[in-house]
């Protein structure tokens, strides 16, 4: 993520194409997760900081209600290959107590959001690369559910990811929490240039239990989109055209989001503004307000847009999910 979080590689426009190539199309499966089925049909998510990196320093109960995922940034890896812990902020979250925050959470839970917790951002090397980091991965994650009763995990691993055992983790702690275990992921651009990439693979692997992807499109170069032109951040063809590839190549509607920055703030490069992410959303869901780039069929199950961070967007007078989170929830 930006800011604190995740500054993402740059790739420039020509290595970059010829490296990722062009994405081929598959029609995507009819895929429901169970993991989403108490969701509204198109959810906002947004990142809670766990740290003071300027931003507006917020309680979970100062996240606005038009958040459906609140995503807490982040879990911290432990001496064991895998394994995570949570170290609540207290002091840099202005004396924020360890149950004000199981409270806060049971509250968000109560008023129908779903609270999970972060794995990964910038500076959080977690590796699952075997049959041991991967269950060390499943049992922690699923013991700091049960600790402050987290609803599952987001993974946002930026320093690359194995898709054999990434996909045997999240498989082993859907064993453990059950049907209702959200799952969801943040790739940055480059992850989901194509299906053969490990996010990719990995997303599709768990499509059963994949709740949405909610891809980056900031802190990035130039990009190849859907049909193969290469399309630069920062516009309404890059949102579009880059989610085309998920669209088309297994993911269903309902599991692709779109990922952006709250505000100029939270992120290094790639900021629109609200009304873009909206054209965006039309564009996909309903064939309007599209730029140079047209989806040859629309995708009215889109899930909808994730952005970081909810402190960021504070920052800015909850600027963005006061005009995003209207518009999502009254797609089609």
């Amino acid at each position: 993520m930006a800011g604190v979080a995740a500054l993402a590689l740059s790739f420039a426009g020509t290595g970059q194409a010829s490296a990722a190539g062009t994405a081929t199309s598959a029609e995507p499966a009819a895929v429901t997760a169970s993991s989403a089925a108490d969701l509204p049909k198109h959810a906002v998510t947004g990142y809670w900081q766990n740290f003071n990196n300027g931003a507006t320093v917020q309680k979970l109960s100062d996240v606005p209600s038009d958040y459906d995922i609140i995503a807490v940034a982040f879990a911290d890896a432990t001496t064991t290959p895998g394994a995570v812990t949570f170290n609540l902020d207290s002091a840099g979250l202005g004396g924020y107590t360890v149950d004000q925050f199981k409270a806060d959470i049971k509250a968000k839970q109560e008023a129908g959001k779903k609270v999970i917790i972060s794995v990964g951002g910038q500076n959080g090397t977690i590796s699952v690369n075997d049959d041991a980091s991967a269950e060390a991965f499943a049992s922690s994650v699923y013991g700091l559910m049960q600790e402050y009763g987290f609803d599952g995990v987001d993974i946002d691993l930026e320093n690359g990811i194995n898709a054999t055992y990434m996909t045997k983790a999240l498989r082993s702690l859907s064993d453990k929490a059950g049907s209702s275990l959200v799952i969801t992921m943040a790739p940055q651009t480059i992850d989901m240039q194509t299906p053969s990439a490990g996010y990719f693979q990995t997303a599709l692997n768990i499509k059963d239990i994949l709740t949405v992807v909610n891809t980056q499109y900031y802190n990035s170069g130039t990009m190849l989109g859907c049909d193969g032109k290469v399309y630069a951040q920062g516009s309404v063809d890059f949102l579009t055209a880059l989610a085309c590839i998920q669209l088309e190549n297994g993911l269903a509607p309902s599991q692709v989001g779109l990922g952006v920055p709250a505000s100029s703030s939270a992120a290094g490069s790639g900021y629109v503004s609200p009304s873009v992410v909206n054209n965006a959303l039309d564009c996909l869901t309903q064939g309007t307000n599209c730029g140079s780039f047209k989806p040859s069929k629309t995708y009215p199950d889109l899930r909808g847009a994730m952005t970081w961070s909810t402190n960021w967007d504070a920052s800015a007078g909850n600027a963005w999910v006061n005009e995003v989170g209207p518009h999502v929830h009254a797609l089609p």
